[in-house]
């Protein structure tokens, strides 16, 4: 009887070894287990944040960005809007308008021959050069004839809209003639319900040019006015809040 006895302890003893060391190695696993969990969390979780910052970036528009190069002609801008438009100048929307003309830079020249920091035309720089004395030496490549001769040209074109319920509807008419022609201003508002909005009305409207042409001009001045402005408020005042 006594060495069955001493055969069952040591048979108990096994048996709880054998379930205490299972019990260790349960306990082991499940914690690596949880371990790896944790880190394909954290992994994941890494890498929806950085999916997520990428989406923020490159959702944002190209405008979002000052040109490096803008800041030095800032002054020029600020004085020669004034010359022509007084001390309440819309600064900003200039800075907007040559944000969307080529980005401040005075060597600029489109497929199409546009020239300079203000993209005019031979032919327009050689029309306005000859109107105004101002513009008389005719120099489109030069960052002050250019940004002249805008915002010189933009006051001209503003006082030949007719139709405008506010000055920030008659600015942006301004603009389309500036990208195509007052004319086909004039014959946008013609068909207009609303002539004196250009945003979603008038400048809407395809008075018989190509689709592509309408597109440019339609987008122009919203692009400058309800965009690029903005980018520039701590230069002046904007024409459009």
């Amino acid at each position: 009887m006594g060495g069955v006895a001493a055969f069952e302890r040591r048979w108990a003893w096994w048996v709880r070894m054998r379930n205490a060391m299972r019990m260790q190695a349960y306990s082991a696993g499940r914690d690596r287990t949880m371990r790896r969990a944790a880190r394909a969390f954290l992994l994941t979780l890494g890498v929806l944040c950085l999916l997520a910052v990428a989406a923020i970036v490159t959702s944002r528009p190209a405008t979002a960005q000052v040109p490096a190069d803008a800041a030095r002609y800032r002054l020029t801008l600020i004085r020669e809007a004034r010359a022509v438009w007084g001390l309440n100048a819309p600064v900003a929307s200039f800075a907007g308008q040559i944000h969307q003309e080529s980005r401040w830079n005075p060597n600029a020249k489109s497929p199409v021959g546009a020239q300079g920091m203000a993209q005019f035309m031979p032919s327009t720089a050689t029309w306005i050069a000859g109107l105004y004395p101002s513009l008389a030496d005719r120099a489109p490549a030069n960052p002050t004839w250019a940004i002249r001769a805008l915002v010189t040209y933009d006051a001209q074109l503003f006082t030949e809209v007719h139709q405008a319920d506010d000055d920030c509807q008659r600015f942006a008419f301004a603009l389309s003639a500036y990208n195509g022609g007052i004319g086909w201003v004039h014959r946008r508002q013609s068909k207009a319900s609303k002539p004196g909005v250009c945003f979603g009305q008038a400048c809407a409207i395809n008075p018989g040019i190509t689709p592509a042409a309408q597109a440019e001009n339609e987008a122009y001045p919203r692009r400058i006015l309800l965009a690029h402005q903005s980018l520039y408020a701590d230069w002046g005042p904007g024409v459009c809040p």
